[in-house]
Order: C-alpha cells, then sequence, then structure tokens
C-alpha cells in the first residue's frame, strides 16, 4: 500500500475562481465560498439545510417583543368596552405568516363589591381572543374583571390576566390594546384600590400589555 500527499498553495475551479488558498505556512486564508455549499443567501440569520440550500430559522423563533407597562392610575365608568389608556402598543410583523402572542396583566378595583367587570383583547378596530358560541345577551370577553370579596371597599385590589394567539396575516404595523367595563353605574379602577386613601395602607400598582412576534 502506498500513500500520498499532494501539497498546493491554491486550488481553482476552471473558471479561474480561488477554492482554497494557503499562506505557504499551513493556514488556509481563503477558504470554500458558501457558493459552493448550497444554494441561497448565506448570512448570520440563514443556515445551511441537508438538502444544501440556505434557509432562515425555523417556526417557532421569536422574532421581536414590544411591551408597554402602565403605571399611573385610569378609571371608567362607561357602559360598554372602552380603551383603557396608556395600556396599547404597536408591532410591526416582518411577514404575513407570523403569530403574535399577546399578554396582559392587570390590577383593578371597583367601586361597589356587586360589580361585574370584563377584558377584552382589540386588534385595531376587531376584538380578538373572545367568547363566541349562543352568546345571547352574554358579553363576549377575552377574561373577567369581576368583584371578589370585599373588593369594592377598603384598600383591596384583584389581578387578572389574558393570553392569545394572534394571527394577523399582515406585515404592516398592528394596533394591540385592552378594553375594559363593569355593570351598571360601577366604577372600574386600574392601578388602584377602591378608596385610594392616601396612607400606608393603599398601594398603587402597574399594569402591562405585551406582544411577541413569533415566526412559523
Amino acid at each position: 500500500t502506498m500513500s500520498s500527499t499532494i501539497q498546493v498553495d491554491k486550488i481553482q475551479d476552471q473558471g479561474g475562481n480561488t477554492i482554497v488558498e494557503s499562506n505557504g505556512s499551513g493556514v488556509a486564508t481563503t477558504r470554500i465560498p458558501t457558493t459552493y455549499l448550497g444554494s441561497g443567501t448565506a448570512s448570520s440569520s440563514t443556515f445551511l439545510r441537508g438538502d444544501q440550500t440556505y434557509a432562515a430559522a425555523g417556526g417557532g423563533k421569536i422574532n421581536q417583543v414590544v411591551s408597554t407597562t402602565l403605571t399611573t392610575t385610569f378609571s371608567t365608568s362607561a357602559s360598554n368596552f372602552t380603551d383603557i389608556t396608556g395600556l396599547s402598543l404597536n408591532i410591526t410583523p416582518v411577514a404575513t405568516s407570523s403569530k403574535i402572542l399577546i399578554s396582559t396583566y392587570l390590577s383593578y378595583a371597583e367601586n361597589d363589591g356587586n360589580f361585574k367587570g370584563w377584558g377584552r383583547f382589540m386588534r385595531d378596530s376587531t376584538a380578538i381572543g373572545i367568547g363566541t358560541g349562543s352568546m345571547g345577551s352574554r358579553i363576549p370577553a377575552s377574561f373577567p374583571l369581576n368583584a371578589s370579596y370585599n373588593l369594592g371597599t377598603g384598600d383591596h385590589v384583584a389581578v387578572s390576566s389574558g393570553i392569545f394567539l394572534d394571527s394577523p396575516s399582515s406585515s404592516s404595523q398592528v394596533t394591540y390594546k385592552i378594553q375594559g367595563y363593569g355593570t351598571g353605574a360601577y366604577t372600574l379602577f386600574i392601578n388602584r384600590t377602591g378608596d385610594d386613601d392616601d396612607d400606608a395602607n393603599t398601594g398603587r400598582f402597574a399594569s402591562t400589555i405585551t406582544a411577541m412576534e413569533i415566526l412559523v
């Protein structure tokens, strides 16, 4: 058996393009160009697949996160859904196939223990993630904002949260926001207690809305 070694400083293809080149000291100064490895565009955001094509990272990747935190207070006595001022955000998907995971965390209170309230997600002017079916006179909402024991009096506060995977089917800017309201003439308070006394037994709070773009 005979073994042999071929030593060269440069290897070129028939068109004169350098495939591999050495500095003569065992260090390759030119390596195989990415165009020889596969088709498509090689970049920091692509990878070489088994079929020798460059492709972007697959589904499930979080492309961007946008979040808004409301630290001031808000109240409404409206008898229908109204925007909670300060709990909105804008996000621009990179592709129409992207999903948007929208979530919220609300600190709230009411001025009466009989209060029954509702919250919902909005995409631009469309309510999303709401109950459907044989609704009748029922309220189509995304999450409840109901009074618990003694919530409508004193220094008590409650929290509610919601999450929904939306398919906006758009690569243009989308606005997401939170709306809420309650029954009768009662008042819904955000980030404060029902009486909001200025003393050491009373707190002020924060609420958030967050959107994550998921590539699919």
